[in-house]
């Protein structure tokens, strides 16, 4: 399908769009889903060559112009891509400034906390702010329901091989997949014999395990600013995630999901199933493999809950071995949509599971430009709720860092706040190698100083 097909057409909400649109029903006023990221790019060579890269990525980038149609025959909206809401690249001289960085924060800090109407006119902003002879800062933001974590890295990704190719005629890589494609995929596999394998997968995991929270959505307000708490992991802990994962053949991302999950379960309720412990989380599926999502900007990052089980004599190695078969058993399933699974156990109208507590490692190196360094920043994420721990690394594991945020309405802020040295000291307990054959009663009892504070 061409991109003018794209363009032209009238096409569904998918799932977790319509339940971002109903969120919106709801709070029309609050930004409670702005997503917005910004990179720093120190070492442009070639202002130009950047501007054009970046409007050849955001022309490429059909969600970004994506337009919402209310008809008052459907209860739910269309969609199509209209070029006149393509972002317009906001070229912004900050160099006169009297701190160039600072102002250039806080006007995004204000932009990224301005509502946006779903109703209304241009979802997604884009503007290339200059703060040094040679140092720009390039922000992108856009409401949720068109664009994930992943679909930020797609676009920077994209817009660092233009650049390059532009300076050094390297290769530019293929284009984006049209937006339309993008949907007829999913409507096709929603119609697909896959589908309903996925769902009576999904059927027989949630029959096995109790009842999930649930959230009404009228009960949501914005109101007091979450705890948070911010750290980094040590050289040490990167080689350890490596290490382990090279002896269980456990991708390191999924042992730190598994080992965060342990750490959080030492205070957060659980169930008992049979004689053994679960805590039931919360984990972010990418969905996109093996899709034209791989290659197309836009929502669709799944969340499903995951059921960590342990019994207290087993050891860890034996805990991390058995929950990360169940963590690869899932994924082959990760494309059936929480908000399906959601209308399967008949959710009443107006409701959502509570997504908490969520576990999320971001595994992305930022992106390459041409003799430049490169930072990226995350601006604005959409709200969380509960308890929320997100990692943020390099490909290989290294450069870890992580945010963790906690309600204030359910967590005390003293207690929550000593996890910024309470989490990286248990991840550098559980890697040492004398740890795998522990008990895992052993590991998680001590030391037991670092309680979330639960109010």
């Amino acid at each position: 399908m061409s991109q003018a097909d794209s363009r032209r057409a009238l096409m569904p909400l998918t799932l977790p769009q319509l339940d971002f649109w109903e969120e919106f029903t709801f709070h029309p006023d609050e930004p409670i889903a702005t997503v917005a990221h910004c990179l720093d790019l120190d070492g442009v060579s070639d202002g130009q060559a950047l501007v054009a890269a970046i409007i050849q990525t955001i022309t490429e980038s059909d969600a970004l112009c994506v337009r919402f149609h209310v008809e008052a025959d459907r209860e739910m909206p269309l969609q199509s891509c209209d070029p006149q809401l393509r972002p317009a690249l906001q070229q912004i001289d900050l160099r006169s400034a009297a701190d160039p960085l600072q102002e250039a924060g806080s006007r995004m800090e204000t932009d990224v906390a301005a509502p946006l109407d779903l109703r209304g006119d241009g979802l997604a902003a884009t503007w290339l702010l200059r703060v040094g002879e040679r140092r720009y800062l390039w922000y992108i933001r856009a409401h949720h329901i068109v664009l994930d974590g992943y679909g930020f890295t797609l676009i920077e990704q994209r817009c660092g091989q233009l650049y390059s190719q532009r300076l050094v005629g390297s290769d530019p890589g293929p284009a984006f997949h049209p937006f339309a494609s993008f949907i007829a995929e999913e409507k096709a596999y929603r119609a697909s014999r896959r589908h309903e394998s996925d769902r009576a997968y999904w059927r027989s995991e949630f029959a096995a395990h109790a009842p999930l929270p649930i959230l009404h959505r009228g009960d949501k307000q914005a109101g007091e600013a979450p705890h948070e708490v911010h750290g980094t992991l040590s050289a040490d802990v990167s080689a350890g995630l490596r290490g382990l994962s090279q002896k269980t053949d456990i991708g390191w991302p999924d042992l730190l999901v598994l080992l965060s999950g342990l750490h959080l379960s030492r205070r957060l309720p659980r169930q008992r199933i049979e004689g053994s412990e679960v805590l039931a989380f919360w984990l972010p599926f990418m969905s996109r493999w093996g899709s034209l999502a791989a290659h197309t900007p836009a929502m669709v990052v799944n969340i499903l809950p995951f059921h960590l089980s342990f019994t207290p004599q087993e050891s860890l190695e034996d805990v991390l071995r058995e929950n990360g078969a169940t963590l690869r058993s899932q994924r082959r399933h990760g494309r059936y949509r929480i908000e399906q699974i959601a209308m399967d156990n008949g959710m009443p109208a107006g409701s959502r599971y509570f997504f908490s507590p969520l576990i999320n490692v971001l595994p992305f190196s930022a992106p390459s430009f041409h003799g430049c360094t490169v930072t990226r920043e995350i601006m604005g994420s959409g709200q969380g709720e509960g308890i929320d721990l997100t990692f943020r690394g390099e490909d290989d594991g290294s450069g870890l860092s992580f945010a963790m945020s906690a309600d204030p309405a359910m967590f005390a802020r003293e207690p929550f706040e000593r996890h910024g040295e309470a989490l990286p000291a248990f991840l550098a307990r559980a890697l040492v190698p004398e740890a795998l054959a522990r008990p895992i009663a052993e590991l998680l009892a001590e030391p037991r100083e670092d309680a979330l504070g639960l109010v």
